[in-house]
């Protein structure tokens, strides 16, 4: 078997499809050893009573003895060795099948584990794996990664709340600290505007991780929202395919669109432009810009991250397409974004895909 473990079968080949076949081909080769020294015995036998019956054989019948005795000796060889090998086959057929079915027991209970396995996620940690049976080596290893994921649900449950409580317990100082810049300082002051550019840009970075870290809680409740409905509200000229109504979280599905929006707009050229497509569950905002890399578009969904030209003092808190991303896995989607060339404008395509059931216009 080669080192990934798929052997000659091939990396589609199932573990059960191997050990059936393993068991075939064991009992075959067994089997032929068997029938080897069978039918070498069976001619050993045979050639000694030849022997026999042709001694008791007069000298004129001893020739003709001889040679029915070759006769009936390769006829019997004959027979022996085609029944052996017809039922070796037949045999080895049905060791096949009787491995197929042993290792469908056998690993039942892997089936059971990898479909338990396939539920779960870095937002639904809640679940176990709860194998149940005899103490045995999968009941092992069940368990061992049931233990695995109750600390994976701890480590996540813990940054999560650190960092919800964490906003919480900034916002009250910085609003204190906004309120005494407004009245103490003069409204022409330098110092003034500054201060308050940057109790702002703390505000905005403390709502952003809020609002990520609620998306990355998962939703609690959930109601049918017309998605096209939503994105209407935040943006007027939305051009609207089909409508589709989105099982999730009405306010996180408008900040979604907020983010999206603002982020395409924030990171456009004086005179670009920002086109926002829905169709069913499908949102599409597409925008001018700077030409972004290709291999630095993935990187633009991680938290902090700005785009070409743009630092940490800027207006933005770098968490736009991070919320975004968040919020569309809470609801059960995915967010991509394509870098566009220097000959089409520069600037990203963002597309939003949500579970929905469609509705088309007419």
């Amino acid at each position: 078997m080669s080192p990934s473990g798929t052997g000659c079968l091939g990396a589609g080949s199932t573990v059960r499809t191997r050990i059936a076949l393993v068991y075939g081909g064991v009992f075959l080769v067994l089997g032929a050893l068997l029938l080897l020294v069978v039918n070498l015995l069976v001619r050993a036998g045979t050639d000694g009573e030849k022997e026999a019956i042709v001694a008791r054989a007069g000298e004129v019948a001893v020739v003709e003895a001889y040679r029915i005795g070759d006769d009936v000796g390769r006829a019997a060889n004959e027979q022996m060795l085609m029944w052996s090998c017809l039922a070796l086959l037949v045999i080895a057929c049905g060791a096949v099948v009787v491995g197929w079915w042993t290792a469908g027991r056998v690993l039942r209970p892997v089936h059971e584990m990898t479909a338990r396995a396939r539920r779960l996620s870095e937002r639904d940690l809640g679940g176990r794996l709860a194998v149940r049976g005899p103490d045995d080596e999968l009941k092992e290893l069940g368990d061992t990664i049931d233990a695995l994921l109750g600390r994976l649900e701890t480590a996540f449950d813990s940054q999560r709340r650190f960092i919800a409580n964490a906003s919480h317990e900034l916002r009250t100082p910085l609003a204190t600290q906004r309120a005494a810049l407004q009245v103490g300082l003069d409204e022409d002051c330098e110092v003034r505007r500054i201060l308050l550019d940057t109790n702002r840009h703390s505000e905005r970075l403390l709502d952003g991780l809020l609002l990520l870290a609620r998306g990355e809680r998962g939703l609690a409740e959930r109601e049918d929202v017309p998605f096209a409905e939503v994105v209407a509200e935040e943006y007027e000229d939305v051009a609207v395919a089909g409508d589709g109504v989105v099982r999730g979280s009405r306010v996180l599905l408008r900040q979604l669109v907020r983010n999206l929006v603002a982020n395409a707009v924030a990171h456009n050229v004086p005179g670009g432009t920002v086109d926002v497509r829905v169709a069913g569950g499908v949102l599409t905002v597409v925008n001018t810009g700077p030409v972004v890399p290709p291999d630095e578009v993935e990187s633009l969904f991680e938290p902090f991250r700005r785009g070409a030209g743009r630092d940490r003092t800027g207006p933005g808190a770098g968490l736009g397409l991070s919320i975004v991303r968040s919020i569309a896995t809470a609801h059960g989607g995915t967010a991509t974004a394509v870098a566009r060339g220097a000959g089409e404008g520069g600037g990203l395509v963002v597309t939003v895909t949500l579970p929905a059931t469609v509705t088309r216009r007419s």
